[in-house]
């Protein structure tokens, strides 16, 4: 389903000296080329988890692109954040759900797969089986499948998913759950396998994520 990127110090240190030389940037072009830098380091990771809330892939690239223009605006916060990532996914997180209240003055907010799997951007492998979990994932409500994405893809434990969604560690630890044996309720009826059998493998994967 994708490579999996660790929550390390190295990669927030790297977040953080970036911001850095954007804060202290003196020319336009050593600015430009720290937010190039900052871009690449996290972009695909902060779309991933922006689709998981917006479900359209063009909101989540919105969503991305608003919070790098706030980000060259006020590097400091950036720089002074006790983990860089974690509030760069909470300003992403942010920018999401603006633009689903902006979506649902318009129209009704659905499930919409299509885009979650469907452009070159997107870091899973477009196989079958891949298409299934994403597919499955898209139908969970926002409050589920970013936990999801946090817990499984970033390697969050559920105090840190708490920190990022401000919301309580025990409330997150229930989210997945809930996601996961949505999931596996969707996957066995997809790929016709056993429910008992998807089932104790999710859980396994709760136990894990503990």
């Amino acid at each position: 389903m994708g490579s999996v990127m660790p929550n390390d110090a190295p990669f927030n240190a790297k977040i953080r000296q970036t911001a850095r030389e954007i804060a202290g940037g003196r020319e336009s072009s050593a600015e430009t080329l720290a937010m190039a830098q900052l871009y690449d380091l996290t972009a695909d990771r902060l779309v991933r988890f922006a689709a998981s809330i917006t479900r359209r892939q063009h909101d989540a690239e919105d969503a991305v692109s608003t919070t790098m223009v706030k980000v060259a605006s006020r590097p400091k916060l950036l720089v002074g954040a006790d983990q860089p990532w974690h509030y760069l996914l909470r300003m992403v997180r942010n920018e999401s759900l603006v633009i689903l209240r902006a979506r649902s003055r318009w129209s009704a907010i659905g499930s919409i797969a299509e885009r979650l799997i469907g452009r070159t951007s997107d870091v899973v492998e477009r196989d079958d089986e891949n298409r299934l979990v994403w597919e499955a994932l898209a139908s969970l409500p926002p409050s589920q499948s970013e936990v999801v994405v946090l817990k499984i893809w970033e390697q969050l434990t559920f105090a840190e998913i708490a920190e990022v969604l401000q919301i309580t560690p025990s409330t997150a630890a229930s989210r997945y759950r809930y996601a996961l044996e949505k999931l596996a309720g969707k996957l066995s009826r997809a790929s016709n396998s056993s429910p008992a059998d998807v089932a104790a493998s999710s859980d396994s994967v709760v136990e894990l994520g503990r």
